[in-house]
């Protein structure tokens, strides 16, 4: 089974502006992330897919693999798609390129959802800790049956207690952690599908995925990540890189 990583980096960030080259610490933010991405086990190959030739010079200074793409995508699945439509493999791995903390046994952890035929679609959930993350509209939150299968998605607290004990916190909560793992011809198909109802109301694009019949497999995992969407994100980033080295 063949995996590929592909990060899509765009520089014109709405929130943050030129993110992908922000420094942290004493390099980039892209490239804390591409050099994670190169330390799993069970990919082959690490792409940045990118809309800007300044990300595409500096990942090459870096030594990273890197492609040009559409600046009209309007999601990073949509670059990694189109990415992935000149690659012969087995399975993407969609790695934002604003989670410089993930960590690489997490990255072959969705790739090892994708063994068997079981799932079209990889991704991972991390049990929540305490009320205020189960109730964070900006911590989205997800239900899985027996087997691991994803049921929902939502920036709402799921499973929603109905007679409010403790507070409306379940303990046994999970924290969805954006990284995905696709069958190659999934995401293809994937990204040429036109926006779904509930995708539209949650602005979560894996309900795109569910609405139309794909398996979804989660795993449970020990570690979380930190997306950086805002420069007081990457300094709270610094401040845990810091404390942990």
């Amino acid at each position: 089974m063949d995996a590929v990583v592909i990060i899509p980096a765009r520089y014109r960030s709405s929130r943050f502006p030129g993110k992908a080259l922000a420094p942290l610490k004493d390099r980039p933010l892209l490239q804390h992330v591409f050099e994670k991405a190169k330390s799993c086990r069970l990919a082959k190959d690490v792409i940045i897919a990118t809309d800007s030739a300044r990300i595409l010079e500096a990942a090459g200074s870096w030594g990273a693999k890197a492609v040009m793409t559409s600046e009209g995508h309007p999601s990073g699945t949509d670059r990694v798609a189109e990415a992935a439509g000149g690659i012969e493999c087995d399975v993407i791995v969609n790695l934002q390129g604003d989670e410089p903390i993930i960590r690489p046994e997490m990255i072959d952890d969705v790739i090892m959802l994708m063994a068997g035929n079981s799932a079209d679609i990889g991704t991972l959930a991390r049990r929540i800790e305490d009320a205020g993350e189960f109730h964070d509209p900006n911590v989205v939150k997800v239900v899985f049956d027996g087997d691991g299968r994803a049921l929902y998605f939502s920036r709402s607290p799921i499973p929603f207690a109905r007679d409010g004990a403790g507070d409306g916190f379940i303990p046994f909560a999970y924290k969805h952690i954006g990284i995905y793992a696709y069958r190659r011809d999934v995401l293809l198909k994937l990204a040429a599908l036109p926006p779904t109802r509930l995708e539209e109301i949650e602005k979560l694009e894996q309900l795109r995925a569910l609405e139309h019949g794909m398996r979804i497999k989660v795993r449970q995992t020990e570690f979380d990540s930190i997306g950086v969407d805002t420069p007081e994100d990457l300094q709270k980033v610094e401040r845990w890189l810091n404390s942990y080295s």
